[in-house]
């Protein structure tokens, strides 16, 4: 039986880290500026995950993922700075949703950018290797 008190750890919100997604977003130095993004938790990850699921047509059970929906979702929920809720970058892009502001502030490359380091901070795997290779770490300790 386990020490119970390794797992009260407090909740892991208040994680957040800066990554430079491109080189095109410069302060008045001409330095880079960085995304501010955070981690966010399980609770919070399944209200995203069921607000882009919707339930299908073709049967009262079944039920359709939109993962561009949830892609969406989940720059909203992590990414701290810039706000994409702020009204001046809604006007500069054309759009009251601030969900569609990442995407057309954004290439295609910097979009993948950003979705993978908010992957990575929150620990989502992405691929079977990925997972093999926590499993393997994981037998290792």
């Amino acid at each position: 039986m386990g020490d119970i008190k390794a797992f009260l750890q407090p909740p892991v919100l208040n994680e957040t880290k800066e990554v430079i997604i491109s080189k095109r977003f410069k302060d008045e130095n001409g330095k880079p500026v960085p995304f501010v993004i955070r981690v966010i938790d399980q609770e919070t990850n399944d209200r995203l995950t069921k607000k882009a699921t919707k339930s299908s047509k073709s049967g009262a059970s079944a039920k359709d993922f939109d993962s561009m929906k949830y892609g969406k979702l989940l720059i909203d929920a992590c990414v701290v700075t810039p706000n994409f809720k702020d009204s001046e970058l809604c006007d500069y892009y054309k759009t009251v949703n601030p969900l569609d502001v990442p995407g057309r502030m954004l290439t295609a490359g910097e979009y993948k950018r950003l979705v993978n380091a908010i992957l990575e901070l929150n620990e989502i795997t992405v691929s079977d290797e990925e997972f093999d290779e926590l499993d393997e770490e994981a037998k290792n300790l």
